[in-house]
This record gives C-alpha cells, structure tokens and sequence, in this order.
C-alpha cells in the first residue's frame, strides 16, 4: 500500500490533468447513463403508436457522439499525463543514478538497472496515465447505473446487481494473489535484460573464443525462466479475467428471468425492460476492465517498488553544504595514514599508507597484481572515500571540499580509454564542453592526434563506434590525451596508458605524454619501463602499503621487492637511467 500511496504522488504535479481526465470520464459515464435510459422510453413510445420517438432518437446519437468527443478527450488528457509522470521519472532516476557514488555501480549489473529505468517505469507509467483512470472510470459507471437501476425499480435492481458484491471480492482476490507474481517477472526480465547487456558488451570476447552457443544456451535459461514465471501471471489472468468477466451475466440472466416476466405481466413496461437490460450490458464493460485495470495496477506495484529500491539508495559520498571550491595550488598531494576497503570486503586493500607528492613531481607507482596502485589513484579524485586517515590536495582534506571542484582538477588517461558513440570533436571536448574549436585542434595536436584525424572521412566531425572500437588503440589513447589536455588539470593519472600498444606507437604516445604531463603532478601506475621511465621517482606498493620510495638505482639497492621486478618485468633497463637528455633522446 505504502508504494502505491507513493506512486500517486507522481501525479502531483498533473493534479489538473488528472481532475480533468476523471472529470471528462465521469462526463463520458454520466451521458453514457442516459442512453439505456432514452433507448427504453423510445421502445415504450413505439409500442404505444406514438411518432414522438424521433426526438429521443436524435437525443441518443447526441448523446452517443458526446460521450465519443469525452472520451477521446480524456484519452488525450490521460496520455499527456502518463508521458509526463514516465518524463519525470525517468528524469529523476537518471538524475538520482548520477549522483550514487561509484561503489554503487560496482555492486549492480548495468542490465538490472537498464531494465528498472525502461520497463519498470513503463508500468507505472501505464497505470498512473491509464490504469487509474479506468479503475475510477469502471467505479462511476457501475456506481451511477446501479443507482439510476435503483432509482427505476429497486426490487429488480437488487436481483440484477446480486453479483457485484462477488466482482468486487473476486477482483480482490487476483490483486493479492497476481501481486508477488507480477514482481517475480519484472524481476527476471531485469535479469534477462542484464544478461543480454552482458552478452552483446562483451561480445568481441564471445566472438574471439567462438562461445556464441553458450551465450545463446544462457540467454535462453533466462528467457525459459521469464516465459515460466510469465505463465504463472497469465493462468491468473485467464481464470479471473473471464471470470470476473462472467459474474454481470448472471445479472442479466436474473434479468431475463424475473425482469421478463414481469415484462410479460404488465408489471413494468418493455421499456423499463430494454432499459434495465441496457444498464446491465454497459456494467460488464467496467466491470471486465476493473479486473484488467487491477492487473494492471499490481505491476505497476512490482515495478514501482523496483524503482523506490533505486530511488531510496541514498548516495554515500557527499559534498559538504558548505563545501568550498579546492583553493589555488600546483597539485601537492598528501596521503596521511590512508587505509581503504571496498563496501563488503574482508580486508583492506590500503593499510596506513603515508606519502606525499610535491606539485608538479612525476611519481611511479609499481608493485605486484592487487598492490593498490589502481585504487590508491581513484581516491585523489574522490571517486571513493578513505576508511581512515585522510588525504589533501594542496593543503585540504578532499572531502571538505567541492566533489565537482575537485575532479575537473584531475584527469585520467587509461589503457582502455572510453570514448562515446560521438564525433570526434565531441569526445576531445567532453572534457570541457565549452571549449571552442581552435582549442579543440590544439589539444589535438599537442597529443599527436591531429594526423590521423585529419584522415578520418569526416575528420573531427566523423562519428566513431560505440567505445571508440573504430579506431585503433593507439589513436584512441592519443584521443584520450587530448581530452586530458583541453582539461589542463592540476593532477593527471596514467594507469598503464601505454600498455596496449605497439612499440612505434608507444613512442608517439609517450611524446604526447610528455607535452601532458609538463608541469602537472602525475601518477604512473605502469609495467612498461618506458613508461615508469617519465617518472621523477617510483613508489613501490606491496599489500596495501609503501615499502619503499626513490629512483631506480636507489630502489635496487634497498628494494628487494622492485629487484624482482625489475629482474623480471623491466627489461632494457637502460631507460630508467636518471639522465634527463638521455631520456628524452629514448622517447
């Protein structure tokens, strides 16, 4: 009950829409009401030899094309109102997506959430622009014949609407019984949907190792699990619909039965008859509809309760109300006792680390797989906050000041860079969209990126791939930097942004590089020593701490640790010679 309560309050904002839209449905019924009514007394004037019967045959079709213009004007209404409640939904579950901190998006599959933002609010959209209305449509139709029925002959009323009270209790039956079985198929199309997500992301992967029927074999146990499940919703359906459909029959079958007789006895006119049977043909509409709209409601109730589960999540990284912009600065970061766990993990993956990073210093991060190279990076920008100790940039706890601030002073340049299904142009200046042009092309070309787009048939205005898979890993690095470029942060992050490609395009990426990484302070996490090689010092990582810190030659000394690492995963290890000109003739 709770959730549905909450649902209406979707409606808020179309109070006007919705009064209207009951208004012209009970208009519609009211005028509908006449009809059975009219049509008796015409009976009644024929049998009787009068000609009079004309005007309330012109008054029935007036009143048939005015229900017509009523109802097609509710359903315009009841539209605008049901595409304006999935508008704003739709728009506060993004909105409400944008703001959960990373770690949420960690613990979802994009699939479930993909299927809460689609088909789950189609079904509340359904039933708050329709479905309600034909509850209290249904409602008014059967509450104003019963009472014209009463107001004409209460005795036969009361024989011919004997079933009602069954309609109602049966209706309330299949809402309570299809209720958990319209939550179990919303549940598993959000996991067939996750699966297909899953499937068609990664499907250079299933192409690669030719695993095309083993997803097919998944995809179709989820889908087996869907129709299963769907069954269940549609053998409710198929008993109660009908059935709820069939009850009025046998007020009608009263009717025919007593009303006839009396018919035949004079009791009540043939008239009063036709009218009584009029009344009770246009009761099994609403009636048949009220079972349909309360199906209807019982999914919006599963999926809205899908969506609240999203909607009531609150984020769990903040920015303070008081949060001040991060202040001038070069980018000095310092880690003060830092330790970090990821929600649900057993063990730390940070323990007590303590560095600091003056501004614009060049710092290496190396150490085995699991280290916490990758996460010690992604808290500078504040994508995940620190379980203890805390860290500052130029001076201040990040967390006391503005999240956006911060991450506009920090860029990333990946080894799997992500670009958008965009042109060219567009994917440069995500990084700031009001950038113009010229600036545009000249980050281009400072990241050795100008070339090749020039190539491209559109050049910067060619659409690329969905992820940029249309080019090469090379060009969608230098794409990367570029973006990085046009943000001209204060702290740049490098993890392993080199690592999959080949030498000859290393090198012009590392050029590229080295124009990004003037003057800023920059984080390398790296396995190429090309790459650690840019660096002014390395920082050895092992189980979440720093073990050791200094240059190449200093950390074969005292390292054991970077020895065997630099033994086995540094070859050539010439170009880590401390040696400026030297470096810069190897890149």
């Amino acid at each position: 009950m709770r959730t549905f309560v909450r649902l209406l309050g979707f409606l808020r904002p179309y109070r006007t829409g919705v009064i209207v839209s009951l208004a012209l449905a009970a208009g519609a019924m009211g005028v509908g009401v006449l009809i059975p009514f009219l049509t008796g007394r015409a009976v009644d004037e024929i049998r009787n030899g009068n000609h009079r019967f004309w005007p309330l045959i012109v008054t029935i079709v007036a009143a048939g094309l005015g229900r017509l213009v009523l109802s097609v004007l509710r359903r315009l209404v009841a539209g605008r109102v049901s595409l304006g409640v999935e508008f704003d939904l739709r728009n506060r579950m993004y909105e409400h997506l944008q703001a959960l901190e990373l770690a949420f998006f960690d613990e979802q599959q994009i699939g479930q959430l993909m299927s809460r933002s689609t088909v789950d609010l189609q079904s509340v959209r359904f039933f708050l622009g329709y479905g309600l209305v034909f509850i209290v449509q249904s409602l008014i139709s059967i509450l104003v014949a019963a009472s014209v029925m009463f107001a004409v002959n209460p005795g036969l009323a009361a024989i011919t609407l004997a079933p009602t009270p069954v309609v109602v209790w049966v209706a309330y039956s299949y809402g309570r019984r299809n209720r958990p079985a319209s939550q179990e198929v919303q549940q598993r199309i959000a996991e067939l949907t996750a699966e297909a997500e899953e499937n068609i992301s990664g499907i250079r992967v299933v192409k690669a190792f030719a695993q095309e029927e083993r997803q097919l074999a998944r995809f179709s146990r989820q889908a087996v699990r869907v129709f299963e499940q769907s069954m269940v919703s549609t053998r409710l359906r198929a008993f109660y619909n009908p059935f709820i459909g069939f009850l009025p029959q046998l007020g009608l079958a009263a009717l025919l039965l007593v009303g006839g007789r009396q018919a035949i006895h004079g009791t009540i006119t043939v008239g009063e008859f036709v009218a009584f049977y009029g009344y009770v043909a246009m009761l099994t509409g609403p009636m048949r509809m009220l079972g349909v709209a309360l199906g209807m409601s019982q999914r919006a109730v599963a999926s809205g309760a899908r969506v609240f589960e999203v909607l009531d999540r609150e984020p769990r990284l903040r920015s303070k109300p008081d949060a001040a912009p991060l202040p001038a600065g070069g980018g000095r970061v310092e880690l003060r006792g830092v330790s970090f766990a990821y929600p649900g993990a057993r063990e730390p993956v940070l323990r007590g680390i303590d560095l600091t990073v003056e501004a614009g210093r060049r710092v290496a991060l190396v150490g085995p797989t699991g280290s916490g190279k990758s996460t010690l990076v992604m808290l500078l920008p504040r994508l995940y906050d620190v379980s203890s100790g805390a860290l500052l940039v130029d001076g201040v706890d990040v967390r006391d000041v503005d999240a956006t601030a911060l991450r506009r002073e920090v860029a990333f340049v990946s080894d799997d860079p992500f670009l958008f299904s965009d042109t060219v142009r567009a994917n440069i200046a995500y990084a700031r969209p009001d950038a113009t042009d010229a600036e545009v092309r000249a980050a281009a070309r400072r990241a050795g990126a100008d070339e090749f787009i020039a190539e491209l048939p559109q050049g910067y205005d060619t659409v690329i791939g969905e992820r940029g898979y249309t080019l090469s890993g090379g060009q969608r690095q230098r794409i990367a930097i570029a973006r990085a470029l046009l943000r001209s942060p204060r702290i740049l992050i490098l993890d392993d942004a080199t690592s999959s490609v080949d030498a000859t395009t290393e090198s012009r990426i590392a050029r590229a590089l080295g124009e990004l990484m003037e003057d800023r302070t920059t984080f390398i996490i790296a396995h190429r020593l090309s790459t650690i090689a840019l660096a002014d010092e390395i920082v050895v990582l092992e189980r979440g701490r720093v073990t050791a810190r200094g240059t190449h030659e200093e950390l074969l000394e005292r390292s054991e640790l970077y020895r065997e690492i630099a033994e086995k995963g540094l070859p050539d290890q010439v170009f880590l010679t401390r040696n400026p000109p030297e470096r810069e003739a190897a890149l």
